[in-house]
């Protein structure tokens, strides 16, 4: 699982080195180092790439009849990229994520699970505060909706 955040700074190329952390995780899934990365919710994810075979394969499940569900999977996969670490840990993020995401220089890599993002270092922590000034009604709709956190 990917866990935690480091701040990170891309190289004049788009090169970003993943935490020791984050690398053991992305070859203990495949020992060559292959991650698949794509746009979402405002930042660059990444998968291991087993992981992402997964997630590839719960879109065939997909009603594709339900257009909003086809605008997400033609936006979420025509975004996707696949990169590999090189023997220092770096990974290349591509141009067209990097615009997505506005990553430019400070950067910031969450581990959400079985993924991890990379942000914009303001917009993550702006992200952040956003989530604290609502923790307790996002706490009561994870309860509402069935969901018991053990904290």
């Amino acid at each position: 699982m990917f866990r935690g955040h480091a701040y990170r700074t891309l190289d004049n190329k788009g090169r970003l080195i993943l935490p020791p952390e984050f690398r053991e995780v992305v070859t203990e899934h495949d020992p060559s180092g292959r991650i698949m990365l794509t746009n979402l919710d405002g930042c660059v994810v990444g998968y291991p790439y087993p992981k992402w075979v997964q997630l590839e394969q719960s879109f065939k499940e997909i009603n594709l009849l339900n257009r909003r569900l086809r605008d997400f999977q033609r936006f979420f996969f025509s975004g996707a990229k696949e990169v590999a670490m090189d023997s220092q840990g770096r990974i290349l993020l591509p141009p067209h994520l990097r615009k997505y995401a506005k990553l430019e220089k400070d950067v910031v890599l969450a581990g959400v699970g079985d993924k991890f993002e990379i942000w914009d270092q303001e917009r993550f922590e702006s992200q952040i505060a956003k989530v604290e000034e609502d923790f307790d009604s996002i706490m009561d709709d994870l309860y509402q909706n069935g969901y018991e956190l053990k904290i």
